[in-house]
């Protein structure tokens, strides 16, 4: 019998880890071709491992809750056969290459890892309890930073988690004497929001309090943890300013009502409002395209494309963004397949967790929750965030040839929020409204295309 060495796969662009929820299959099961052995987590999609062969599952490498780097070897099963099969290590060698140049980003970095030309260190990482990524596990050696010193230096990452952009402002503090003023604020804005676990239990209690009999006590979930993590950090990193106009898109509503119908036999599809919205949002994004940009320190990052990121709320009550790549590129039957598509799939977690990566703006819908306006925090490291709200039948003043008369309109409220580090008022104010102008002079008689 040959043995076959399960490698962890790679699960999109940007993904280089992912933790162990549940092994499905133990040792001494008998397995069959794409049976789902275990799943497993990244930042935000849950994910199951199917087998590529047929077999029997003879060890696992890892326990649940470990973090494991892609391309690493997570399972022996026992195959017919007498070779014993290692898949080659393509994948592991893609996700090293995809984490070096994320580096690039940061100004002087490319500088410091090529700049101490001595032999790497013998640091032992095993005598500390605390988790290293590859990448900062190579630095280290390279720049002769000790296990000891590792573990004293305060990480930005999720659950203090000790981050390359981290262990380099730290080298290029002790050779310098300070941080360049992009790291500075990297570090600072980080540091605000991620506290270490040594200093967390060091801390007293902040606020008492009172459990009583009646009281139930419920652990956040992993990815309520990672919510919670991701909306304090990006409070703490932009200055939050919020925008609002209100639309008159009776038009677009008598549309939809008109076409709804026939658009669902055509293509077998339901159309909704969502992908109206994002059709709007990617053609003001285009005529203001300084929205759809990122911050790094003083840098100022211009996307190229427009992947817009869609809120959408699960049956656990957490929420999850799905992203749709390229969506100026797409006509509005695209976006609706798109749009149904991953809505779908994400309340089934069956995402993949490429498909919540790369986003460079954000919409969602309060208004599905009966909500008519909103105040959302930015997705970072987006600049902006648009909260659509329901629409209303209410009275409006309408111009007429005749003079001002009032009506039943469709009525609804966009309100942006934005970064005010990078968006000011004027750029703000502008965009809201061009995404309502869009809506607001809908062609009635607009073919379905």
């Amino acid at each position: 019998m040959a043995q076959y060495e399960l490698l962890l796969p790679k699960m999109g662009e940007s993904v280089a880890e992912a933790t162990i929820i549940k092994w499905t299959k133990q040792p001494g099961d008998n397995i069959d071709l794409d049976d789902t052995i275990l799943e497993i987590a990244t930042d935000k999609v849950d994910s199951e491992v199917p087998s590529p062969v047929a077999g029997k599952l003879v060890k696992q490498l890892f326990a649940a809750d470990d973090v494991v780097q892609v391309g690493a070897v997570i399972a022996i099963i026992e195959i017919e056969g007498g070779v014993s099969e290692t898949p080659a290590p393509q994948v592991e060698v893609q996700a090293e290459a995809k984490a070096e140049p994320i580096a690039e980003t940061i100004p002087g970095i490319s500088q410091l890892l090529t700049e101490n030309t001595s032999a790497p260190a013998n640091v032992d990482f095993k005598s500390s309890d605390r988790f290293y990524s590859p990448l900062v596990k190579n630095i280290a050696k390279e720049e002769g930073v000790s296990i000891e010193e590792l573990d004293g230096i305060k990480g930005s990452g999720a659950e203090g988690r000790l981050t390359k952009e981290d262990l380099l402002n730290h080298i290029q503090a002790k050779k310098g004497g300070s941080t360049s003023r992009i790291s500075d604020t990297l570090a600072q804005a980080k540091s605000a929001v991620e506290t270490p676990k040594q200093e967390k239990l060091a801390q007293p209690a902040q606020i008492a309090t009172s459990v009583s009999g009646g009281d139930e006590i419920i652990e956040m979930d992993r990815m309520r943890k990672l919510i919670s993590d991701h909306m304090v950090m990006s409070k703490h990193t932009s200055p939050h300013v919020t925008s609002f106009v209100e639309a008159d898109v009776t038009n677009l509503v008598l549309w939809r009502n008109k076409v709804k119908n026939t658009f669902e036999k055509r293509e077998n599809e339901k159309i909704t409002f969502t992908p109206i919205f994002v059709e709007a949002v990617a053609r003001a994004i285009k005529d203001f395209p300084m929205i759809n940009v990122s911050v790094n320190g003083t840098q100022i990052i211009k996307k190229k494309d427009i992947n817009i990121g869609m809120a959408a709320a699960l049956p656990s009550g957490n929420l999850i963004v799905p992203v749709i790549k390229n969506a100026d590129q797409l006509n509005l039957v695209g976006l609706t397949k798109a749009v149904n598509d991953l809505a779908n799939r994400a309340r089934i977690s069956k995402l993949k967790p490429d498909e919540t990566q790369n986003g460079t703006f954000t919409l969602t819908n309060v208004g599905s929750f009966g909500n008519v306006m909103g105040t959302p925090i930015i997705n970072q490291p987006q600049v902006a965030i648009l909260a659509v709200g329901a629409i209303k039948k209410k009275p409006a003043v309408l111009e007429t040839e005749h003079g001002d008369v009032i009506a039943i309109r469709h009525m609804m409220f966009l309100s942006l929020s934005y970064d005010h580090r990078v968006v000011d008022g004027a750029l703000g104010g502008s965009f809201v409204r061009r995404v309502a102008d869009y809506l607001e002079n809908w062609d009635i008689n607009r073919e379905i295309s």
